[in-house]
């Protein structure tokens, strides 16, 4: 197993001068130079074919002792030091201080066929940034992230990958649901792969602490590596990279809009410096169609990550981020207008994601008004997001009258019992009717298109906590089923049509279905 190792961050950055992993503050450092703790037993359970080869490894390679040690943080790749970030964070709209890689040993950078991956282990054992915590995983949070990150690529979402899910053959203590009762759950460890892990937090650290030495480097570390069109670092080319960050950050909370994604952590330690979906927690997928919901117990009772505030998330987001580098602009005007252009760039590619969900592509006025009587339609009583965009492709021009027929699978009550509902839906059909007058294409024409956004399977919570009941039990189909369905989401797969469904009564209030923790 031959890479091509081309390490930067641990080479061009400062690091801790403390070799011992100890838990203590770090300053001045980008980094601290940290060895994975061996694992008792460890063994693979399942790896992306595709992340794999995109990385320079061959199947064969994968089913190697030297790849399963690797992956696992048993042995290390020669001529590497694997290092745990330094970043701080807003953590649900509170400075939260130093965190830094809790969880996550990054082990080296590779480069195949001129694209830049860093591997990261998550549940390799503690660093400096650890905390209170272990530094380990458990199989539950790591099936979701495994499972969910690679599911998110194949939907076409800017998201951080997967490389191999295993166990470490130890058992790790755990309260799921912060409640005093800890159990002992099955240790394991997830090997993820991005062009980088930088987030948000790495910059707010050294502004916070005025270490503005540090930032410079790192910003411009950050320019050079992975935003070198902007121009050599200055002034103006810092105002384009915070340009560029606020475009890709707002690309991917659109994508999350479009396919009914909730984060449920979005503290700025969790923001993705290159606009990825990154860090995999208490995420979940729309079910019922709510604004209002958020798949996070810590957050349960503000709401604060809600799905409908997402967007604007972002952008509170976006302004902490903007706080950090204004120490090297030093000007607030080109900030604020970048921030004000967020809003405006918002509303209008949230119009025309909308519009495409439904098969417009024209722009007629009104727009905006009939996309908003859709929701809030979609809000009269518990329907499911994904089948209901789904079917409703398979609306035909001129037959208004079998409008409630093609969605009623997505309703979670049968609409026949709320006359008013029926009423609101019947008159939103005629109107839509009317609206694809001004639409040049046939029915099959824009249901393609409408395919083609509005995906058909999407990795629920309940399906996942299926993989993970059946792995709890040493059965690992189920994960390899999903990451298979999950490589297809807008095709029809005839064959998986039961996954094609309403979330099931059991799952509505069970643990890990419908609330998770931030250990999830």
């Amino acid at each position: 197993m031959k890479l091509n190792i081309q390490d930067t961050f641990n080479k061009e950055l400062p690091a801790d001068p403390i070799m011992t992993n100890s838990i203590r503050q770090v300053e001045k450092a980008c980094f601290s130079f940290v060895t994975p703790t061996k694992t008792a037993n460890p063994k693979v359970l399942h790896v992306s074919p595709e992340m794999a080869e995109n990385i320079g490894i061959t199947i064969e390679n994968t089913q190697s002792d030297y790849f399963k040690n690797i992956v696992t943080g048993n042995e290390i790749l020669p001529n590497t030091q694997p290092y745990a970030m330094c970043y701080g964070g807003f953590q649900f709209g509170n400075w939260a201080g130093q965190l830094g890689d809790g969880r996550a040993i990054n082990l080296t950078e590779l480069l195949h066929n001129n694209q830049r991956w860093a591997i990261q282990l998550k549940g390799a054992g503690k660093t400096p940034y650890s905390r209170t915590a272990d530094g380990l995983a458990v199989l539950r949070s790591s099936v979701r992230e495994y499972l969910c990150s690679e599911a998110m690529f194949h939907l076409g979402v800017p998201t951080t990958r997967a490389l191999s899910l295993s166990l470490s053959g130890d058992q790790v203590l755990r309260d799921m649901l912060y409640n005093g009762n800890p159990a002992y759950e099955k240790g394991a460890i997830v090997s993820r792969l991005a062009p980088s892990f930088l987030r948000f937090g790495n910059y707010q650290i050294f502004a916070a602490r005025q270490d503005y030495e540090t930032l410079k480097t790192l910003v411009d570390y950050t320019i050079n590596h992975f935003y070198s069109d902007l121009g050599s670092p200055s002034k103006e080319t810092y105002l384009k990279f915070f340009q560029e960050v606020t475009n890709r950050s707002l690309d991917m909370v659109l994508h999350w809009q479009r396919v009914g994604f909730v984060h449920g952590v979005m503290n700025t330690d969790n923001m993705s410096i290159l606009g990825l979906t990154i860090d995999y927690g208490p995420y979940g997928w729309l079910e019922g169609y709510d604004y209002g919901w958020t798949p996070n117990t810590t957050d349960a009772q503000n709401k604060r990550y809600r799905y409908g505030k997402q967007p604007e998330m972002v952008l509170w987001n976006l302004y902490q981020l903007a706080n950090a580098l204004y120490p090297l602009i030093d000007e607030a005007a080109g900030l604020e207008a970048v921030l004000e252009s967020y809003r405006t760039q918002y509303d209008v590619k949230y119009l025309n994601m909308m519009r495409s969900k439904i098969g417009l592509y024209t722009d007629q006025e009104g727009d905006d008004k009939f996309i908003q009587l859709l929701e809030e339609n979609l809000h009269l009583i518990e329907t499911d997001m994904t089948i209901f965009y789904r079917n409703l492709s398979q609306f035909e021009n001129g037959k208004p009258e079998n409008g409630i027929a093609i969605i009623q699978d997505a309703f979670y009550q049968s609409v026949e019992e709320y006359p008013e509902v029926t009423a609101t839906w019947t008159l939103w059909f005629e109107q839509y009717n009317q609206r694809l007058v001004f639409e040049n294409e046939t029915n099959s024409e824009r249901s393609e298109k409408m395919n083609a956004v509005n995906p058909k399977y999407v990795l629920r919570n309940y399906m996942s906590q299926l993989a993970i009941d059946a792995a709890d039990k040493e059965d690992y189909s189920l994960i390899d089923e999903l990451f298979q369905l999950l490589k297809n989401p807008y095709a029809e797969q005839p064959e998986q049509q039961k996954w094609f469904a309403k979330r099931p009564d059991w799952a509505r209030d069970k643990v890990g279905c419908s609330m998770l923790s931030c250990s999830s």
